[in-house]
């Protein structure tokens, strides 16, 4: 190879320049990423800053305090976070807890949510082998607990053989499941709590109050004899006896308590 021809091939910047190139590249490459990392930095701290949980509704509750819900829902770190919140229950209901058929949850700010409970329609329960089988308005046995309730009352009197979990139980008047839950719902709206209500042979309905024994008998005229209850008990608070209702109707109106010897 001539001199000539040597220095037609010699170029001593040309590596420099591919290098400077290289080093371009690079230099531009770290600093998107640089910058993705700062916008992501500034996001998630917005994020964190802006979506914090402060405020916080529960409705639908009556078996569980406002506390025991959000300790259900809140169940890690990041759950003080409403977005992270938004996308870890939607479309997903929470199942499994006892004496509710479902709950979800609603972002109705970045610092608010609310729980809504969805709870089974318990109508009242039964002690059996030494637990407390509770059950909704079509007899079904729907939760089984250690623990009696002081939301629904205590059903006595009814004649079964057997208890199976997410079935019915086995009485003869089946139509008693929805006269005790109407019974019960009647007692909340007027804010009555009983603890007990037992059914005779002849399905005639007595009703319990601390030491008040209240006698229904049948489910007739059933929303005048609670609507009057709600006025007489008030006047018996500390005493104890029978108040007999029976025979109220629309025409007689007859009421009589007989007290007894505390």
């Amino acid at each position: 190879m001539s001199i000539r021809d040597y220095m037609e091939d010699f170029h001593p910047f040309e590596g420099l320049f591919r290098s400077l190139r290289s080093s371009r590249s690079l230099f531009i490459i770290l600093g998107i990423v640089l910058t993705v990392m700062i916008v992501l930095v500034v996001a998630l701290n917005y994020i964190v800053e802006n979506y914090k949980v402060t405020n916080i509704y529960v409705s639908g509750n009556t078996h569980y305090t406002n506390e025991e819900i959000i300790d259900m829902v809140m169940t890690d770190g990041l759950s003080c976070n409403s977005l992270y919140l938004s996308f870890k229950y939607r479309d997903k209901s929470i199942e499994g807890v006892p004496f509710v058929e479902k709950m979800d949850v609603d972002i109705v700010s970045p610092d608010t949510i609310r729980i809504n409970v969805y709870e089974k329609a318990v109508a009242g329960y039964i002690a059996y082998l030494g637990r407390y089988m509770y059950f909704d308005r079509d007899g079904i046995v729907v939760e089984s607990s250690m623990e009696p309730s002081d939301v629904v009352p205590q059903v006595m009197g009814l004649d079964f053989n057997y208890v199976i979990l997410h079935e019915k139980l086995p009485v003869d008047n089946e139509t008693v499941f929805a006269e005790i839950l109407d019974l019960t719902q009647l007692l909340d709206k007027y804010s009555m709590h009983a603890d007990k209500i037992f059914f005779d042979n002849e399905y005639n309905v007595y009703i319990y109050f601390g030491d008040i024994e209240v006698s229904l008998g049948t489910s007739s005229y059933i929303d005048e004899k609670i609507i009057q209850l709600q006025y007489i008990l008030p006047n018996l608070e500390g005493k104890k006896g029978l108040l007999e209702m029976k025979d109220f109707d629309e025409d007689t109106k007859n009421i009589t308590f007989e007290e007894k010897n505390q």
